[in-house]
């Protein structure tokens, strides 16, 4: 089939903000007269942006100018315009996506978006796409092994666990570069993060106060003794615990390969000399993560990129397409940030009647003083239901969403087994209008969801599956 899309992935990190631009090629795996089965077989990087500090206007407010200025200046140096995206991600990353205006900057990059791109900052989804930009995913799947790959910034630490190729567990911790900032002129500490001070399990530098390698040392080994406790390297916890980041949780299992990725991977390889090169502890942390016997005593899988591994897997590994028995009609491609209404087990296995009833219970999760809003009904999916059985799911779909279409929205489903074009087709008998059922695609309630226009044909859409969680201190 040999059908390309251009996939854009922008990453505005604590410390640096990155562009990549990405070909992702599409292929029918499905043998001839059966259904097609439309995947992404190849991913390529076409253009590599220059690495930018994130300009902020102060410690709690993004330059959303700034970053604008950089984005447009990176789309003319690639050759690419904003027109040409067919999909891709806007990652808002670490410490940045607890800052006041977020959301503004998102907003200022729109235009440079494309049609199809969407915008996050879940640290659980950061946490996949740094490890599949790095590559341990493939690793662990190639070697039949557990890796725990940390992705470690200026503000946060994000943890993936695979097993055999198998995402485990993510994680995040406040652990990065940037949380203690030093002027290289005066030698005098010029910022130190909140989440620090709220650790409270060793002695932080006050701002104004001069600072050494000595001085913060316990700092720094404290913050390695906690990548410690997460890998199962270092008996207890209370390290891990006291930076896990809020509203994150992590089980520590002991691994037998560790990789990493971010700006500070690339201190723990190949250091500076000089360890205010960077003007915060950066330097020091990737020395003493080097030199950490515990880390030391394990393999350690150096993956393709380190301080670009995220935004490669922005760029590159956000994007699946939904399987190749979908069903669609007068549907407005695209469609963004679609909130997901999971039902449980019991609940699909229910009566028409009964299932309508679960619908209609759970749609005020999503009401608010404008009332309902397009959402999108998660489904698990029954094996090899009859004839009678699709179409009493039909009617219960439709009579359960009735609010929500009385309120001018789109009925929208998604469900994990192969048969939304025979449900899509049964809910389509029920009603005039648009209908979209797409299968392939497994969510949980909290989830968001994208959906590009078809491609291969009209075979199979771009989706994205994401968390829109802005941090708050």
């Amino acid at each position: 089939m040999g059908e390309a899309l251009l996939s854009v992935g922008i990453d505005i990190g604590t410390s640096t903000t990155q562009l990549i631009l990405s070909r992702l090629t599409l292929e029918n795996r499905a043998a001839p007269f059966t259904v097609p089965r439309v995947a992404i077989a190849g991913r390529e990087v076409l253009y590599r942006s220059a690495i930018h500090f994130t300009p902020l206007l102060s410690d709690t407010v993004i330059d959303a100018a700034g970053v604008r200025e950089i984005v447009e200046e990176e789309y003319r140096r690639s050759g690419f315009s904003p027109a040409q995206v067919d999909t891709g991600a806007v990652i808002i990353t670490g410490e940045t996506a607890r800052k006041e205006n977020a959301r503004e900057v998102l907003s200022a990059l729109s235009r440079f978006a494309g049609d199809f791109v969407v915008a996050t900052a879940g640290p659980d989804l950061e946490s996949i796409l740094a490890a599949r930009g790095a590559g341990a995913d493939e690793y662990s799947r190639e070697h039949h092994t557990t890796v725990l790959h940390f992705d470690i910034g200026g503000g946060t630490s994000n943890l993936a666990r695979y097993a055999q190729g198998t995402l485990e567990a993510t994680g995040c911790l406040d652990v990065g570069g940037r949380l203690i900032k030093i002027s290289p002129d005066s030698g005098l500490v010029t910022y130190v993060s909140p989440v620090l001070q709220r650790a409270s399990l060793c002695p932080v530098p006050s701002v104004g106060a001069p600072a050494s390698p000595e001085q913060l040392r316990p700092v720094i080994q404290t913050m390695v003794e906690a990548l410690e406790q997460a890998a199962g390297l270092r008996p207890g916890r209370d390290r891990l615990d006291a930076l896990l980041t809020q509203g994150t949780s992590w089980t520590p299992e002991p691994v037998p390969v560790v990789s990493f990725s971010g700006g500070v991977a690339d201190c723990i390889e190949h250091p500076p000399s000089h360890w205010l090169a960077y003007g915060d502890i950066g330097v020091l942390l990737g020395r003493a993560i080097s030199a950490s016997p515990a880390f030391r005593g394990v393999e350690r899988y150096r993956g393709g990129e380190t301080i670009r591994a995220t935004v490669v897997g922005a760029g590159s590994h956000a994007t699946d397409v939904s399987g190749s028995t979908i069903f669609y009609r007068e549907i407005p491609f695209p469609l963004k940030n679609l909130p997901i209404l999971k039902l449980s087990a019991r609940e699909e296995q229910g009566s028409a009647e009964e299932l309508a009833a679960a619908i209609r219970d759970k749609l005020i999760w999503y009401a608010d003083q404008g009332g309902l809003t397009q959402l999108a009904l998660a489904l698990r999916g029954e094996a090899n239901p009859g004839y009678t059985r699709i179409q009493e799911l039909a009617r219960g779909i439709i009579q359960g969403l009735e609010p929500l279409l009385r309120a001018g929205f789109l009925p929208v489903v998604a469900v994990e087994a192969d048969q939304a074009k025979v449900l899509g087709q049964a809910m389509a008998a029920l009603r005039p209008g648009p209908v979209l059922c797409l299968d392939g695609v497994g969510m949980d309630n909290g989830d968001y969801l994208d959906i590009g226009a078809p491609v291969a044909g009209g075979a199979v859409l771009p989706v994205v599956i994401k968390t829109l969680a802005f941090h708050k201190s």
